[in-house]
Parts: C-alpha cells; structure tokens; sequence
C-alpha cells in the first residue's frame, strides 16, 4: 500500500495586530463594566466582553522571515502560514513553528570503495532547505535525521558508480570516463540529482552539494601514490623519447642535404645511437675521443 504525501496548503490567519487592538479595547470595556458593580444582563456582557478579549489574544503568534507555521486543529492539518510578523489563527489550533532557511552541514568521512573496488575516503558539503512544510513534518518521522541519513547513503551510492582516477596505459589515448578526480561538475550535478530524489519524499530542496574530502583509504594511499608517480615518470620519458627521436631524425636529414659527411648504415646507426643517449639521459654526456674508426 502506498503512503500518501501530504501537501502543503496556505492557512486561513489574519493580521495579528488588529487582533491585539480588539482584545485591549474588549478587555478595557469589560474591566469598565466590572467597575461599575454590574448586576443583571450587565455581568453577562462583563462576562462576554473577558472571552471575546481572551479569544483575540490568546490566538496570537509571532513568525520571523523564513519561518512557517503549521496550524493543526485536534490533529487535523489546516494548512501553512508563511506571512512574516504578528498574526493570528483560532486559538484551539495548535502552532507548530518550522523553519525554511537553508540548512548546511558537512557529512562525515565515509570508507567505501569505487567503482573498480579500490577503498576510498569521501565526504560532502550538503546544502538543503525545507520547501513543503506539510510533507517534511508528517511524511516523514524527523526530516533532520531523514536528511542525515539519506545523504549518507547518497555519498555511498556516488563513490561506487564513478571510479577515484583514470588508469591509463602508456601510450593509450586519454580517456573521456568521468571520474570523481576529474569530472567534479559532473560529480557534483549526479550528487544533487540522487539527493533531490532522495530528499523529495520529504518535502526537502538540495540548494547545493559538492565533494569536501576525496583520497584513497591508508592501506593503499601509498601504492596508489608509487602507481602515479610512475605514470608520470613514463608519460615523461614517452614524450622525451618521441622529441629526440624527432631531432635525431632532422640531424640526419640536414647532414644529408648539405653533404658535409656521408655515411653508411653501420656509421648512421652509431650516430643514432650516440645521439638518443645523449638527448635522452639523466646525466650529462661525457665525450670521447675516437682515435680510431669503427672498422678498426
């Protein structure tokens, strides 16, 4: 069986301080009366002038901006009023204040794993506000520690659809995938979206949401570290390797056109291998003399 939603609806209230001048003229016109040793008819409206002067003030409340009001008469909802200042409703109702500022607070450093199974550490920036003050007061047992929770699961659900970094092969072409390193708006609009699905049932709106805290567990923190760096120092060397490929390349041509040597395979090949060690290593080059020739 489904439960069914309670919407919120405007509440039938009034200008408190109208009420307030009424039940001072009331309560003044009774003590008048009073004063005069009433007997008769007289006491009745003494009498009257009291209640009526009671029924005006006792209604009265105060809302600040971007405070409600829910007005509940023997359990029944009679709607929401939502207008700032004085105001007044029906005494018996009975004024239950909620608040719909935004509210924002910081989840807590979960341990879960991505999407290939690797452990990670998450948390959230949440921000939210109430928008149907009905359905987060009786859809819901607590609205607040309904919001906790679910976004909780959220934070969960988000690290286990989207991998922490991208694993390239060296060499392989960069890879459009979306992870939570990299793709942080598109993180952050699928964290909203789940939240706001989540949220709805409770009359919730997500104002905002964004990652605050993202690494690896500790127990692999510094593998995935030595993984990286060593990603970094191949992608280096690749690049290092195509450029003096490229020169080596130009060298030979230019030796070429302007004839100042001629060489064979075996001579061009040294001559290569010469000068990929001197354009690709770590060290300078240490020259040496060659008295001789490579035949001899």
């Amino acid at each position: 069986m489904t439960m069914q939603s309670t919407e919120e609806r405007p509440a039938r209230t009034s200008n408190g301080f109208v009420y307030v001048a009424a039940g001072i003229v009331l309560l003044l016109a009774g003590i008048g009366l009073f004063a005069m040793r009433p007997v008769g008819l007289m006491i009745v409206l003494v009498v009257i002038a009291v209640l009526l002067a009671m029924w005006c003030l006792t209604g009265l409340y105060m809302l600040q901006p971007n405070q409600a009001a829910l007005l509940l008469l023997f359990g029944s909802y009679r709607g929401t009023d939502r207008e700032r200042g004085l105001r007044w409703a029906n005494p018996f109702y009975a004024k239950t204040k909620i608040s719909v500022r935004a509210h924002n607070f910081n989840s807590e450093k979960l341990k879960v794993n991505d999407q290939r199974g690797n452990p990670i550490e998450i948390a959230a920036a949440i921000v939210w506000r109430v928008d149907d003050t009905a359905m987060a007061s009786f859809d819901v047992e607590n609205y607040e520690a309904y919001v906790l929770t679910q976004a909780e699961s959220a934070v969960r659900h988000l690290a286990l659809s989207y991998a922490y970094d991208h694993f390239d092969e060296p060499g392989a072409s960069p890879s459009s995938e979306v992870t939570l390193r990299s793709g942080t708006e598109q993180v952050s609009a699928a964290l909203r979206d789940e939240l706001q699905q989540r949220f709805a049932q409770a009359g919730i709106v997500v104002v905002d949401a964004k990652l605050t805290h993202l690494a690896y567990a500790p127990e692999i923190a510094g593998t995935m570290l030595r993984r990286q760096q060593a990603e970094a120092v191949i992608a280096a060397r690749s690049k290092i390797v195509a450029g003096a490929v490229g020169m080596v390349e130009m060298a030979l041509k230019g030796l070429a056109e302007r004839g100042l040597v001629q060489l064979d395979d075996e001579r061009r090949a040294a001559m290569v291998s010469n000068l990929l060690v001197v354009l690709c290593s770590d060290h300078d080059a240490q020259p040496v003399v060659n008295a001789g020739t490579l035949y001899n």
